[in-house]
């Protein structure tokens, strides 16, 4: 198993920025390609950006792209989401995900969900 824990949510103000963090726990986390995800309310949960097991590739949603970075730390066994350039529409539970191996494949299908952090962006 592995655990996944996520902090760095809040309220900002449209413009402003935000960084996710998420701990992982459990087992090798360099053995996992790891994910963010988010579901706004009342809407399905839907992928944000992916990265694979040593950080050398990255993949975003048409949404995230050019004001978010997806980074990870695999000695400290943490993800990050950094967000900028917020909008209203970016607010959602984000939620943390470990993908079933090191590598991204083209459905992303996690294997591990942490209990997400709130982002709400004020207009």
């Amino acid at each position: 198993q592995v655990q996944l824990v996520e902090s760095g949510g809040g309220l900002v103000q449209a413009g402003g920025s935000l960084r996710l963090s998420c701990a992982a726990s459990g087992r090798t986390f360099s053995n996992y390609a790891m994910g963010w995800f988010r579901q706004a309310p009342g809407k399905e949960r839907e992928f944000a950006a992916a990265i694979n097991w040593s950080g050398s590739i990255t993949r975003y949603a048409d949404s995230m792209k050019g004001r978010s970075t997806i980074s990870r730390d695999n000695g400290q066994n943490r993800v990050y989401l950094q967000m900028n350039s917020l909008k209203p529409e970016d607010t959602a539970v984000y939620y943390c995900a470990a993908f079933k191996g090191p590598y991204l494949s083209d459905n992303y299908d996690p294997a591990y969900w942490g209990q997400g952090t709130q982002v709400t962006v004020s207009s």
